[in-house]
């Protein structure tokens, strides 16, 4: 099965994806998934196949993620570089000692180094699917891993309270088309108090998006901390930016909604002790 992301990223196309591969997977057929090569564009592709199955794990609703390569697992250090490097047996894909040990960009096998697995782990956790990352080349690995009572490679636990399904289609399957930097109130009311993002707490707009469009949400440090569905374009959000919502219809000459990006279409995605 071939996918691009554009699959994915439109929401009827993702639904049907989905039926196909879990009717296979109802009819005892295993199906091999892959990203479409020949008809994906640079900007729109998974970027490696890690990212690609954390997506598929999520698509089909998987109880557990196995990613195989050339390393025993997550390590306390590279342990091509320091002997005293210890495999971790368990952690969370936001531990900040599994953050530190992601690794160069590429390992000898496949398209993404350790950091890719780490963000593919992160993804599948946000899910509510657990991620072994455990040494291919080791016989019986895949085996192993299904095996609760033999230890192999480094457990990602699934996060307790995971997204829900279409929260989390729009945190990690849709690419943002632009970003909205906001103020600290704004970060604030967004990711502490699940608010909806409101024009008087956008401070610049980046980017040529249209209505229904993903965005960024960046704070005040720089960095994305939410991904939502706005509900006006670029354009029109240029001039709304720092207003008040009674002010909307006046700037535009009509009012469709009172915030730019509804609670409903807002999601998270950078860890709590990422963002200021």
């Amino acid at each position: 099965v071939l996918l691009t992301h554009a699959d994915l990223a439109d929401r009827r196309r993702y639904l049907n994806a989905r039926h196909t591969l879990r009717t296979l997977l109802d009819l005892g057929i295993v199906p091999i998934v892959n990203e479409n090569d020949t008809v994906a564009v640079e900007e729109l592709r998974f970027g490696d196949n890690d990212n690609l199955s954390a997506l598929t794990a999520s698509l089909i609703e998987a109880d557990l993620l196995v990613i195989l390569s050339d390393v025993g697992g997550v390590y306390t250090a590279d342990p091509a570089l320091d002997p005293a490097a210890v495999l971790v047996p368990v952690a969370t894909a936001d531990d900040a000692l599994v953050a530190r040990a992601a690794g160069p960009a590429r390992t000898d096998v496949g398209t993404g180094g350790m950091t890719s697995k780490l963000e593919a782990a992160r993804k599948a956790a946000a899910a509510g699917i657990p991620t072994i990352i455990a040494d291919g080349g080791r016989e019986g690995a895949l085996a192993a891993a299904f095996d609760p009572t033999v230890e192999t490679g480094t457990l990602i636990l699934a996060e307790d309270d995971p997204l829900a399904r279409r929260k989390h289609w729009i945190a990690y399957a849709l690419k943002p088309g632009g970003a909205l930097h906001v103020d600290e109130g704004a970060e604030r009311a967004v990711r502490k108090g699940g608010r909806s993002l409101l024009p008087s707490g956008v401070r610049a707009v980046e980017g040529g998006f249209g209505v229904g469009d993903c965005v960024s949400c960046v704070g005040p440090d720089g960095r994305e901390f939410a991904r939502g569905l706005v509900n006006y374009s670029a354009a029109e959000i240029e001039r709304l930016k720092g207003a008040h919502t009674r002010d909307i219809e006046r700037l535009l000459g009509y009012k469709g909604s009172d915030e730019v990006i509804h609670r409903d279409d807002l999601v998270l995605v950078a860890p709590p002790e990422t963002v200021g």
